[in-house]
């Protein structure tokens, strides 16, 4: 019997955080096969079945027939048992989700983001979140927590924003008690890129990778790390800025002390600066520079090639740091086929074994997905100790 059954077996709180993994992890599943996945006797499933049933989490939900013939119940997550919200707060748009407890998506809007200031904001997440619960009939209590995207940090302590250049301004008022208020449930504040590769570990070309990076490369170059499964934060929330790397720009400059020198020279202001500083013609963004090589452009082709090696760079760097399996790359420009081959032919030239570099399949998707996972894992590890994402992720568990 595995490590972790033979403690089940004598603690009915570890038996039932296993049980409620193993139907997550499932979806639909019967007494008997519980007890054969969990390695748990058939009293030990049946007890932690009852009580996960009394207290709502569970629902019996059809009849599947055994080796012999006979009829067997079969159990899965209510899913209206809890919901979430799930906020990607940009500085052009807003995008909120409701979910219910499997993760299914049930609502969501996608607004321009107020920008005149954060009493605005509040005001619009209110209204979207009114709407939202109005459009699925579910009553706003049943709302248990809402899981916020922002491409800044806030302060655990005070409440406040401590950097969130592209959030309106807040001043010194408690941004997590404004944004409780705002979608009338407690509320989890989050980095952007944090959710985003937690999105792709849950739902992108992640599954199943749990040492991975995922890097949004556009107006600015942003990352997110798990290792060994786990979302690496660092001692101040600030892990994985890979925008900080003092490479490609100087970064002794004033301004890259602030913005960051890899960003200054690999996000899309950099690209536009040298793309101009060249001769080249006008444009409007990165993307028309892409489309300008597809077109025979020279300069937009030396510009791309020199964007694609020092995202190279970077990435070889966070690649002997970090040692991540996959990176998946999104964002803006990040999963432009023109740009990621070029990224591949820089990574073959500069490591011994390449760390393989994918494009996001979930386009701007990723974070909210990130946010609806995260919401449900905290509810799952209030209400079973344990975690949805490992019940949901394709990786093996230690036994």
């Amino acid at each position: 019997m595995p490590k972790a059954a033979r403690i089940a077996e004598t603690s009915p709180h570890a038996s039932t955080r296993i049980v409620a993994e193993r139907i997550a992890a499932a979806g639909e599943i019967s007494r008997a096969e519980l007890a054969r996945v969990a390695g748990l006797s058939k009293q030990t499933v049946s007890d932690a079945v009852r009580d996960l049933e009394r207290q709502g989490w569970l629902r019996a939900s059809g009849q599947s027939r055994g080796a012999l013939g006979r009829s067997a119940t079969t159990y899965r997550i209510r899913n209206e048992a809890a919901f979430v919200f799930a906020c990607d707060l940009g500085g052009t748009k807003l995008h909120i989700a409701l979910a219910d407890f499997t993760g299914a998506v049930v609502a969501e809007m996608l607004e321009p983001t107020d920008q005149r200031s954060g009493k605005h904001l509040l005001s619009q997440i209110r209204s979207m979140t009114g709407k939202l619960a109005r459009k699925a009939r579910l009553a706003r209590d049943r709302v248990r927590l809402a899981v916020v995207g922002i491409a800044g940090v806030v302060d655990p302590r005070s409440g406040r924003l401590a950097f969130g250049p592209n959030v309106p301004a807040f001043g010194s008022a408690n941004v997590i008690d404004g944004m409780r208020r705002a979608f009338g449930c407690d509320v989890v504040i989050e980095n952007d890129v944090n959710l985003a590769v937690l999105g792709e570990y849950w739902r992108g070309r992640g599954q199943g990778v749990a040492n991975l990076a995922f890097i949004a490369l556009g107006t600015g170059i942003g990352m997110g790390l798990l290792a060994n499964g786990a979302l690496v934060r660092g001692a101040h929330g600030a892990a994985a800025e890979i925008g900080y790397l003092p490479i490609a720009g100087d970064p002794f400059e004033p301004r890259n002390v602030a913005e960051g020198a890899f960003e200054s020279v690999v996000g899309t202001d950099g690209i536009l600066q040298r793309y101009r500083a060249a001769g080249g013609g006008a444009v409007t963004g990165a993307r028309d520079i892409l489309e300008a090589l597809n077109g025979g452009d020279k300069i937009a082709r030396k510009v791309i090639d020199d964007t694609a090696r020092w995202t190279a760079i970077g990435i070889a760097a966070v690649a002997a740091l970090l040692d991540p399996e996959l990176v998946v790359l999104g964002g803006g420009i990040g999963t432009r086929p023109e740009l990621i081959s070029r990224i591949e032919a820089h990574l073959a030239r500069c490591l011994l074994r390449p760390v393989p570099v994918v494009p996001s399949p979930l386009e701007n998707r990723a974070t909210l997905l990130g946010a609806v996972a995260t919401g449900l894992d905290q509810i799952y590890a209030q209400a079973f100790g344990a975690h949805f994402l490992k019940s949901h992720a394709t990786i093996s568990e230690a036994a």
